[in-house]
């Protein structure tokens, strides 16, 4: 099925279907003779990032910046990435399935942001509101607006996104180009502590 021309309010959509076709897509992979047909969602254009946690630790989370594909084969594309492939962890076994804890972030449009210096730029910046995709010279770091929770001040923010851009915290170009984007959430509810300890 082909993607529409634009998507609707994503605001809009079930976060239970959204949640449970991400965690269907990892468990099917998983648990193949168990698996259950995935929710179904609407099947326009969309950029997802899916978050997974073991208990308190990050396991994974890949997205798509550009809706290249339609809503459902992101999540489950980004999902299986994040459940299995992030270089930052290893792949997630089928007995940690069940503790696991997904989120999914489906993506606004980008803004560039025009602005003179280093601290205009961070003048500009909404602290719990951007999500912002800092690029130069082939060097390019992403984050949610969730990471606003970790770095909460916008200087904090900015280097920290050099920094995963490969850059050093105290770089600055003229060139360098900053996107600002909002995101709509879904989150499943955390496990309880002694849910995690059985």
């Amino acid at each position: 099925m082909t993607a529409s021309a634009g998507p609707p309010d994503p605001g809009a959509l079930d976060g239970d279907a959204v949640l449970a076709a991400a965690r269907g897509a990892v468990a099917a992979r998983l648990r193949p003779a168990h698996s259950q047909p995935l929710a179904a969602l609407p099947e326009w254009p969309a950029a997802t990032f899916v978050t997974i946690y073991r208990g308190p630790q990050l396991h994974g989370c890949i997205g798509s910046l550009e809706p290249r594909r339609t809503l459902p084969d992101d999540l489950r594309h980004n999902a299986i990435m994040a459940a299995f492939h992030d270089p930052r962890s290893r792949a997630l076994r089928p007995d940690e399935l069940d503790a696991a804890h997904f989120g999914v972030s489906i993506l606004g449009p980008r803004t560039p942001l025009s602005f003179t210096s280093e601290a205009d730029a961070r003048a500009q910046l909404r602290p719990g509101v951007d999500g912002l995709v800092l690029s130069w010279d082939g060097h390019r770091g992403v984050f949610l607006p969730q990471v606003w929770d970790q770095l909460p001040t916008p200087a904090q923010f900015l280097d920290q996104l050099k920094r995963k851009a490969g850059l050093p915290t105290d770089f600055w170009r003229p060139e360098l180009t900053l996107e600002r984007f909002e995101v709509v959430k879904f989150e499943e509810p955390k496990p309880r502590a002694e849910e995690l300890r059985s």
